[in-house]
């Protein structure tokens, strides 16, 4: 059963993981050398509460600890019951939702183990936008993705904003780093999957002409404006575009994954 210990004062020691949390490059400095990250919002926090990460502790206003009483009466965990006043000034802003928690990271898988045990991936290069991996994580998860893989220069899928954004999927999500980029995408293709780039270039292949059928797949994603890097394109065994009206310019690189996704999984159900 978890331990409810309530926390009158900010200063004390015992709430210092969560000192600071709108700073998010401090953060996530000392998040990943300390190998934790942050959960926000009571949705989130019970899907926390229902993944593989060990969790280290809980912040939670009274009302929320009240309502989260039956799944925390399984854990073995200390829960810091504070008012919204107390948990906003340790925060340095305002936790309206009254639901915080800090986690362990979970010992880095490589390439190849992502890839044991997946039969459709998507690769994020250049992604830098919490918001946005987030949503990709969230859309993966809900339409049949098994795993995400990202470049060295897409953001930290575990900061508190991404891991918030997805509601709490990301925590379900088998991620990982690849280490050599374009280059290590050559270790996907080995792994038996078709690279298929996305691109807003009209003179790709139209979704609905693309139908992957039963093949592993990996869709790969750009960042919005400069999209996937040539480097990243020239490996590709195929460029996939997401068709739209002429008289607008793009979509949300997240909405334009989602669409993908349930195109692959719908192919997939086809297909059995």
């Amino acid at each position: 059963m978890a331990t409810m210990i309530t926390i009158d004062d900010p200063k004390d020691p015992r709430v210092r993981d969560y000192v600071g949390l709108k700073s998010p490059k401090e953060r996530r400095r000392v998040e990943v050398a300390a190998g934790i990250f942050v959960a926000e919002g009571p949705l989130v926090v019970e899907r926390l509460l229902k993944s593989p990460y060990t969790v280290r502790s809980l912040m939670l206003s009274p009302q929320v600890a009240e309502r989260l009483g039956p799944q925390l009466a399984q854990h073995e965990i200390p829960v810091y019951v504070a008012s919204r006043i107390v948990m906003s000034e340790v925060a340095a802003f305002d936790i309206h939702r009254g639901a915080v928690a800090v986690a362990e990271r979970r010992a880095e898988q490589s390439v190849a183990q992502v890839l044991r045990r997946a039969h459709t991936v998507v690769i994020l290069e250049g992604i830098n936008d919490n918001e946005n991996v987030g949503a990709i994580a969230r859309g993966a998860r809900a339409l049949g993705v098994d795993a995400m893989l990202l470049d060295q220069r897409s953001n930290d899928p575990l900061y508190r904003r991404t891991v918030r954004v997805s509601m709490g999927e990301i925590l379900f999500l088998t991620f990982a780093r690849v280490p050599l980029w374009p280059d290590g995408l050559a270790k996907v293709r080995a792994a038996g999957f078709e690279l298929v780039a996305f691109t807003p270039s009209r003179k790709a292949t139209p979704l609905s002409a693309w139908n992957p059928g039963k093949r592993k797949v990996a869709l790969m994603f750009g960042a919005e404006g400069p999209g996937l890097t040539d480097e990243a394109r020239a490996l590709a065994d195929l460029e996939v575009v997401v068709p739209i009206r002429r008289n607008v310019d793009s979509i949300n690189v997240g909405h334009a994954a989602a669409i993908a996704f349930h195109h692959v999984d719908a192919a997939r159900r086809q297909a059995r």
